[in-house]
């Protein structure tokens, strides 16, 4: 496996590459052209500019996280085409710059899903946390609003605010698109982006959808095992693969992760490792990556990610708001370094204890 950290560019991220670069085993980062929507097509020049910035500071770009697909394609609408073969010719341009893999979603309206992104925890540090009944409480609408005021500024993924503001719009656009459909539509944008991804050797790892039940109604459909699988197999190319997001497929505690890392064999290209904490089934909030601070085992995380022959790019997930500093929430410097620490040393004792 490859230790990465996710960088979202040297105009939006509080974290540089000099910093990223001094973390013990980190060697690539995951990053976007964050100021793109969804729909555009990131042309080959600046994909090269900031390939050519992130190896000028010693790293190189593992891959990319996100390349976000447009709503016409999720609904299915009759203007999906002409966004897929926007899509198609982002991925030659990734291709011919030499970059392997691109992390994207599949969920309708919101990325993910936080009602907070500053809970207060016993220790001082704030994290991203999720209620079910603050979100039955919320009109859709308001939901960048109830999380606005502590996001330090920042724009978080998923939530810009030219985004949020069409929210009604894009419920609309959604009332007839039930679970089946949204299968349905995937198949249909996977087998046309196929051809270009074997071409240029491009894996696709679908992000689950975050947490891992419906939200407001809307569907979501890459919350399980099962669900995975049927993924995989409407499409059966070994390019059409998962991120597999521990904290993201963890917020269901019915979903064993040990077991399904070893499901995916051959089929995790990315993986996001993180740490949860649950207060109630529907009520949990981020945790520091070690094992004890939340509910994960991550030791059986990493190691069923080892004994499946993972080598693709990792990266510890959302950190913990630590040591005053003031970033992203979740995507601050501090505490993220201390999970790339972490989860590389329980990669070395596993290495370690099975050749032995």
């Amino acid at each position: 496996m490859e230790m990465t950290l996710r960088w979202y560019g040297s105009k939006f991220d509080t974290v540089t590459l000099k910093q990223i670069r001094q973390i013990p085993g980190v060697t690539g980062v995951i990053t976007t052209l964050y100021d793109t929507k969804p729909g555009e097509v990131w042309s080959r020049e600046r994909i090269h500019s900031i390939k050519k910035e992130v190896e000028a500071s010693g790293l190189h770009i593992s891959g990319i996280e996100s390349v976000n697909v447009h709503d016409a394609i999720k609904a299915g609408l009759p203007e999906r085409d002409s966004y897929i073969v926007n899509y198609i010719e982002t991925l030659k341009n990734l291709g011919e710059e030499g970059i392997h893999l691109v992390c994207y979603n599949f969920m309708p309206v919101f990325d993910w899903t936080r009602t907070e992104v500053a809970r207060r925890r016993a220790d001082g540090s704030t994290v991203l946390a999720y209620t079910q009944e603050a979100v039955d409480a919320l009109q859709p609408e308001k939901m960048f609003a109830s999380i606005a005021e502590d996001a330090n500024g920042s724009i978080m993924p998923g939530w810009e605010p030219e985004r949020m503001e069409q929210v009604k719009e894009l419920f609309a656009l959604y009332s007839n698109v039930d679970e089946e459909k949204l299968f349905i539509n995937l198949k249909y944008f996977l087998e046309r982006i196929m051809p270009v991804c074997d071409q240029y050797n491009i894996n696709m790892a679908i992000h689950p959808d975050d947490p891992a039940w419906s939200v407001f109604g809307l569907p979501r459909i890459i919350v399980n095992k099962e669900n995975i699988l049927r993924m995989m197999h409407m499409v059966d190319n070994p390019h059409n693969g998962v991120t597999f997001c521990s904290g993201s497929y963890g917020t269901n505690r019915k979903n064993n992760l040990p077991d399904m890392i070893r499901s995916l064999k051959g089929r995790i290209h990315f993986a996001h490792v993180r740490n949860l904490k649950f207060n109630s089934p529907t009520d949990f909030e981020e945790a520091a990556h070690l094992s004890s601070d939340g509910d994960f085992d991550m030791y059986e995380i990493m190691k069923a990610l080892y004994e499946i022959g993972f080598c693709g790019p990792i990266r510890p997930d959302h950190g913990r708001m630590i040591w005053d500093e003031v970033a992203m929430p979740g995507y601050g410097l501090y505490d993220r370094a201390l999970g790339a620490a972490y989860l590389n040393g329980l990669w070395e004792a596993i290495e370690k204890s099975q050749r032995r």
